[in-house]
């Protein structure tokens, strides 16, 4: 099968398209034809190893010294069962599915292995896809859901609080934006002026424009302000929170906040009933992944960038 091998750390030049051995479903595995996938922010900084300073050693001895342990890239995927082990129970041979594969990695791939009742993030999350989005809606509809719900369900969010978001554009900050309007707070989305009608499309009540305003000077006061794009600080933010206000920033919480698989079939029901909707930038075939990391690695991309696999 052809795989996305990332043969060393640094610029998207280090990806390369290779032939690699088809994955056989042990037990209780089931095996993914892959129609979709993603490139992420998150991708984008494993392949270049941008980490702070302070994670860089237990990121290498993590991730790998001189290049990535896991050597196929991905963390997220849409696709069909090809086969199942012999103890497998929840799925059978042709259900359309989707799963964050999460630090196991290997979603960049025509298969791909996932256990059937993953316990986390390395085991792999997957649950049957809705019927009423596509294979790339469906992939775009994991990592960044699950991020922004886990957070909001650590801050506690309630009814009529005030939220502020920032980096309310990216895949993260999109979902964390309906998200919290699902859980009926009042949402203040931070991004660029382009964004700014996209963000407004999918909920906020108020957006403030970074480029031309510095939202910690506004005179408004938040219940909850989250971080989506590690970009700001809970010491920056204090003066806009409230006496019992809480900060977060996704990216420092992603390994201490669990996630499992009811958090992604609660995703799975928001989106059978229109309650949430992934936003899609970009698509790109599977020959342009260089293309695709560039475009990630500019910073510049709203929601989520696609890969596709076989076309679907």
């Amino acid at each position: 099968m052809k795989a996305i091998i990332c043969t060393k750390y640094g610029p998207p030049e280090v990806l390369q398209i290779q032939e690699v051995e088809k994955p056989k479903p042990k037990d209780n595995e089931v095996l993914v034809k892959v129609i979709a996938t993603t490139v992420t922010k998150g991708d984008s900084r494993i392949r270049s190893f941008t980490v702070p300073f302070w994670q860089w050693l237990p990121s290498r001895l993590y991730l790998g010294i001189t290049k990535p342990k896991r050597a196929i890239t991905g963390m997220e995927l849409s696709g069909e069962i090809e086969a199942i082990g012999s103890n497998v129970k929840r799925f059978n041979v042709g259900d359309q599915i989707f799963s964050f594969v999460g630090f196991g990695f290997g979603a960049n791939a025509e298969y791909k292995c996932i256990s059937e009742n993953g316990a986390n993030t390395m085991d792999g999350l997957i649950t049957i896809k809705p019927s009423n989005i596509s294979f790339a809606e469906a992939a775009a509809s994991t990592g960044g859901a699950l991020t922004a719900l886990a957070c909001l369900k650590k801050a506690n969010i309630k009814k009529g609080q005030k939220v502020l978001i920032y980096g309310a554009s990216g895949s993260v900050g999109t979902f964390a934006v309906q998200l919290a309007k699902y859980f009926e707070a009042e949402v203040t989305g931070v991004c660029s002026t382009n964004n700014l009608t996209l963000v407004k499309s999918i909920g906020a009540d108020n957006v403030l424009d970074y480029t031309k305003e510095d939202f910690r000077k506004t005179a408004e006061r938040y219940d909850f302000i989250f971080d989506a794009v590690a970009k700001t600080s809970r010491s920056s933010c204090k003066p806009l929170l409230n006496p019992k206000g809480i900060f977060i920033s996704a990216h420092d919480n992603q390994n201490s906040i669990p996630i499992n698989t009811d958090d992604l079939n609660f995703i799975k029901e928001l989106l059978e009933n229109s309650q949430l909707k992934p936003v899609i930038d970009k698509i790109y075939p599977f020959e342009q992944i260089v293309e695709a990391h560039r475009y990630v690695d500019a910073g510049h991309k709203k929601g989520n960038v696609i890969i596709n696999i076989v076309g679907k």
